[in-house]
């Protein structure tokens, strides 16, 4: 240091020759310097402070919507394997309902195609609207027992579903 100020202080021929003038100004210039640079770092540490608590905050934020999003997701997929399950439940029941409207459509068709549109049970002219003896002699009356419903055997009467629900 003390070379650098003698340096100047030689070279600096404007001052009447007084060399200790020179040299407090230069003190002051570098003295003004050094407080000028400390000033600058100290707002330098402070912007990156804010800049790092700003980050900080930010990274809460984030992880709060984050949890918030896995949360409705953990919802969201819970109601639709459920959703899935009532589905296949009920695609089964229909395959199996139409199945049986299916089984039923050709038992009343080769029924009425048989019989020429009479009702009749075994071709021997039965109507199901006389309880009476058959083709063998025998007395008939099991035909309220075959119709779970009751009533006639040929009733179009519809099936419900909550009637095909309770018999499960």
């Amino acid at each position: 240091m003390a070379s650098s100020s003698s340096t100047y202080r030689s070279s600096s021929s404007s001052d009447g020759g007084n060399p200790s003038g020179s040299a407090v100004a230069v003190d002051d210039r570098k003295r003004k310097r050094m407080l000028s640079n400390r000033e600058s770092a100290r707002r330098s540490r402070m912007r990156k402070q804010k800049h790092v608590d700003d980050l900080t905050a930010q990274i809460n934020q984030l992880s709060n919507d984050n949890r918030q999003i896995l949360t409705s997701l953990t919802v969201t997929t819970q109601l639709y394997t459920k959703i899935q399950a009532e589905n296949s439940i009920l695609t089964a029941q229909m395959t199996e309902l139409s199945t049986r409207l299916e089984s039923l459509n050709e038992i009343v068709d080769l029924v009425t195609a048989t019989n020429g549109g009479v009702d009749q049970i075994d071709g021997c002219g039965f109507d199901d609207r006389t309880v009476g003896i058959n083709c063998d002699g025998y007395y008939d009356d099991m035909m309220s027992g075959v119709n779970p419903w009751g009533g006639s055997v040929y009733s179009n009467q519809p099936i419900m579903a909550n009637d095909m629900m309770n018999m499960y």
